[in-house]
């Protein structure tokens, strides 16, 4: 069961508070507020849909689904636009090798990411607008490019973007600009800093696209990925917006492509701040399919980890700092939502409406997760002030020092750290109703060794409990078994 408790009345002092979020333009923290109205326009950088997106993908949309709830929890409205690029060199070289239309090709990929966003409760965005449908806007882009001379076709019938001509080129990724070669052309999607120069934002058909082509008015072809998401963004977020966002890896060549085309033909500026996540890396190593460390999100479900589990691991650290995502971080995650749990079981079966203020260690822990997650999205230090709040809570509790509406208090705390955090369960049992005798069988042969205070043997069989997905905890009343 999802949502018991829903924050309201005390917690309003969090509305409007001050966000400092990092600029990769400016390279420093900035204090972040909306251009207008208190409605945050954001765009972030989805899927290239020719394959199931892979945990370091999820990274990024984690984090962009905490920025996007850590604005809301400021009291800030939010439209947030997230690309499917279903058109680009990968997504026809797909289609062509399976030898099946592109949208055939790039379907399950799409449909199967919106159910990997729900497993790990990433909010939806707004708007998922796909490239193929918004072939007219590319070509009204490239029209505006060629108008300010900024654009210019080549010999094959493709269109460049002339970087020499705009001054402000490489101001994101600090290139240094007198390394350009004049004329210099790269006509793929993806390349290295090193060999920057003029871009292809219209690729003219050749047989390498089979059936993958529009005509435009400087001739037939498809466009580039970088001016996909110029056309898109500015379609459903005006000329100028909030924020934009995405991997490391996205911010060069692909968002220094995006300044360009966009600020080139609007000659308004494209975004006030730019947001990026550090790469994931698994057990310390750079994810490979060589390495056999290459996970997808149901590799991941398949060896029975939670979508909570998985995106605990994925949020605890900051954004900006390399993650490594490792099975002994999800088993260090199954036994820290267990105590969440535990704690929010305890709360629930205690509680009862009235009037009572939030008990001084909980105002503390509420200032400080407010405080942490308005500092460029510390979630480290958030995650720090939800156990320090569940530690006080069990204190409480077991000193009998809590009453009733002052747990009910606490718990629609908790409620609105949810709010934010996206892995908290409220309103479960922690008995289960339906024991499966194996399990009950481990749980009885646990009994007996602590009765014979057979420790090691103890330990052994809860961590056996727990590699099948169940947690064990003692107490006064004896063994409390809860399935994860």
């Amino acid at each position: 069961m999802r949502l018991a408790y829903a924050p309201c009345g005390i917690f309003e002092r969090n509305y409007m508070m001050k966000m400092n979020f990092y600029n990769s333009m400016s390279r420093s923290k900035e204090a972040f507020k909306p251009l207008k109205d208190n409605h945050v326009r954001m765009y972030t950088c989805g899927p290239t849909v020719y394959n199931f997106a892979h945990i370091g993908n999820f990274r990024a949309y984690t984090f962009e689904d905490i920025l996007r709830r850590v604005i809301k929890f400021n009291g800030y409205g939010i439209t947030q636009v997230m690309n499917l690029t279903d058109v680009d060199d990968k997504t026809i070289r797909g289609a062509l090798e399976q030898g099946v239309p592109l949208k055939h090709f790039t379907a399950p990929f799409i449909a199967s990411f919106f159910d990997d966003l729900r497993i790990l409760n990433i909010e939806p965005a707004e708007v998922y607008p796909a490239a193929t449908d918004h072939i007219p806007e590319m070509i009204a882009l490239i029209q505006k490019l060629f108008d300010k001379n900024l654009a210019y076709k080549s010999d094959d019938g493709s269109v460049y973007f002339s970087v020499a001509k705009l001054p402000s080129y490489g101001k994101l990724a600090n290139l240094d600009r007198t390394k350009l070669r004049a004329g210099s052309r790269v006509s793929h999607d993806e390349y290295e800093k090193e060999s920057y120069g003029d871009f292809a934002l219209w690729k003219g058909w050749d047989a390498n696209d089979g059936d993958v082509a529009w005509d435009a008015p400087w001739g037939k072809g498809r466009p580039g990925w970088h001016l996909e998401c110029s056309a898109m963004a500015m379609k459903y977020l005006g000329a100028s917006f909030d924020l934009h966002t995405g991997g490391i890896d996205n911010l060069f060549p692909h968002h220094e492509n995006e300044i360009a085309q966009s600020e080139g033909a609007t000659g308004e500026p494209y975004v006030q701040l730019w947001m990026h996540c550090a790469h994931l890396r698994v057990n310390g190593e750079k994810m490979s399919k060589s390495l056999g460390n290459f996970f997808t999100l149901r590799d991941l479900t398949d060896k029975g980890w939670s979508g909570r589990e998985i995106r605990y691991v994925l949020i605890n650290g900051h954004y900006r700092q390399p993650l490594n995502f490792t099975f002994d971080a999800l088993d260090a995650a199954r036994v820290s939502l267990a105590r969440v749990d535990e704690c929010i079981d305890a709360l629930s079966a205690m509680a009862a409406p009235g009037e009572q203020a939030l008990p001084e260690w909980a105002q503390r822990a509420q200032l400080a997760f407010s405080a942490a997650v308005n500092d460029d999205l510390n979630l480290p230090e958030a995650f720090a002030a939800l156990f320090n709040l569940v530690r006080e809570a069990n204190s409480a509790l077991s000193a009998s020092a809590l009453a009733p509406a002052a747990a009910s208090a606490v718990l629609e705390l908790l409620a609105s750290f949810d709010t934010v955090l996206g892995v908290i369960h409220f309103g479960r049992k922690s008995q289960c109703a339906e024991i499966p005798a194996e399990i009950q069988s481990l749980v009885d042969a646990r009994a007996t060794a602590r009765t014979e205070k057979n420790w090691a043997e103890s330990d052994r069989i809860r961590d056996l409990l727990a590699a099948q997905g169940w947690s064990i905890r003692d107490s006064k009343d004896g063994q409390r078994l809860k399935k994860l």
